[in-house]
């Protein structure tokens, strides 16, 4: 069985993600793998240089993810040309990982998934929201400006979409606990509702 994760920055994706991953479900989180194995590669360095210069580098030549965020959330035009160099290794990555390991459950955090059409990776698609002022107040607390992360939401479909595009919702508003609770609620009905394993062909997908 493969969730997928989905919602806003700040509404505790990875909160939540924990939670199945206590309840034996293999976690992948899709940010994770852009900043440790897709960014870095040398292909995406080599490319993001010719388009940015230095000025996205430190001293030290390490790419500067946030002097890049700011280039490409600033401008649409910069954003989708990073997407559209970053998202088919990313894809290719999360495929391998699926195939390798295609017997255990998979939770996987993907922001993007319905902006990217990517639902047929799924058996299930989950939204984790909550009301804006508390999600903002938790970017302001990772230390993202209410201005910056106003701007990053507004690149994604709006939550409301998300939530009526989603077989099931997680609203983390309350306390951990609840959350856990609604967790385990989710975790016995995908069991009983789940038909036979399915193969995965992401190859088919985007």
């Amino acid at each position: 069985m493969i969730l997928g994760i989905t919602g806003w920055m700040g509404c505790g994706k990875s909160a939540a993600a924990a939670f199945f991953a206590a309840r034996g479900f293999r976690h992948l989180d899709s940010d994770a793998l852009v900043r440790e194995r897709v960014l870095p590669s040398p292909e995406v360095m080599e490319a993001l240089r010719a388009r940015f210069g230095a000025a996205i580098f430190d001293p030290s030549g390490a790419l500067n993810r946030g002097a890049l965020a700011e280039r490409v959330f600033a401008d649409d035009t910069e954003r989708i040309w990073l997407e559209e160099l970053t998202h088919p290794i990313l894809f290719a990555i999360g495929r391998e990982i699926l195939r390798s390991e295609p017997g255990p459950s998979w939770a996987l955090e993907v922001p993007l998934l319905f902006e990217k059409s990517l639902e047929n990776w799924f058996d299930f698609t989950i939204c984790v929201a909550c009301d804006l002022p508390l999600q903002l107040a938790r970017l302001e607390k990772r230390g993202l400006n209410r201005a910056l992360a106003g701007q990053r939401i507004s690149k994604q479909l709006p939550l409301a979409h998300k939530i009526e595009l989603s077989d099931f919702v997680l609203w983390n508003e309350g306390s951990a606990e609840f959350l856990g609770a609604q967790v385990e609620a989710i975790v016995n009905s995908v069991t009983r509702a789940a038909a036979p394993a399915r193969s995965l062909s992401p190859a088919t997908n985007p």
